[in-house]
């Protein structure tokens, strides 16, 4: 059993778990997660979790949460309609789980050469990756259309990790790296998540570690480093 974020589709911050009884790795402001920390204390939020869902449960939230990632996803299909092609294939399996390992990942980026790359390193357990998936959410159907989105399912289960995508979906596909090897081609060794940008001659030009908070970020790094337009 793995925890993600509780209950934030309520709107209500009084029925969030404060930041001083999270674990400090799982604080989304400040850093991000570590797969051996989480496991260690995935029994106490586990237990605290269960008291916020019964207390979310009595207000009557639980039905218009869209699932503990929170909100409403995008229209994707009115968003990414008229894509070009590479991108259009890339849409088309949208929440599918890739496997191949760092072959199959390293052939899909060459594929892509011409189009700026956006991938995303996440995991279903982890609570940050949770907290900024609404952002790529909506930042993959604005710019679904110029830039390819990819995301890395990491030191995850299939069954998790599909069990998220259903309640938190998104326009691209996901490569699975049970072991780590994808991500830590990228370099991405510190934790999760990790973001990757890649330029349109498919070169890796900035890894961001750690979470987006906001659109704007997620936004500013896309335009600078995988769109460069300022």
């Amino acid at each position: 059993m793995r925890l993600g974020r509780v209950n934030e589709g309520a709107g209500d911050p009084n029925l969030r778990l404060p930041d001083d009884l999270l674990p400090a790795n799982s604080r989304t402001e400040r850093t991000y997660c570590n797969h051996e920390t989480m496991t260690k204390r995935l029994n106490l939020l586990a237990a605290l979790a269960a008291a916020v869902f019964a207390l979310a449960a009595g207000v009557g939230c639980g039905s218009q949460s869209g699932g503990d990632y929170g909100g409403q996803h995008p229209d994707y299909g009115t968003a990414l309609a008229g894509s070009p092609p590479p991108l259009a294939a890339l849409h088309q399996q949208g929440d599918q789980l890739l496997d191949g390992g760092v072959t199959a990942y390293e052939k899909r980026i060459a594929a892509l050469r011409g189009y700026p790359i956006v991938v995303n390193v996440w995991a279903s357990w982890c609570h940050p990756c949770r907290e900024e998936f609404p952002v790529l959410q909506r930042l993959s159907a604005r710019y679904g259309k110029r830039v390819a989105f990819v995301g890395i399912n990491s030191q995850d289960g299939d069954d998790t990790a599909s069990t998220f995508l259903e309640e938190a979906p998104v326009p691209y596909p996901s490569y699975t790296d049970p072991d780590g090897q994808v991500a830590d081609s990228l370099g991405a060794t510190r934790g999760l998540p990790n973001t990757a940008f890649y330029d349109r001659s498919g070169n890796l030009v900035y890894l961001k570690q750690g979470p987006y908070v906001h659109d704007s970020e997620l936004e500013g790094d896309l335009r600078h480093y995988a769109l460069k337009s300022g």
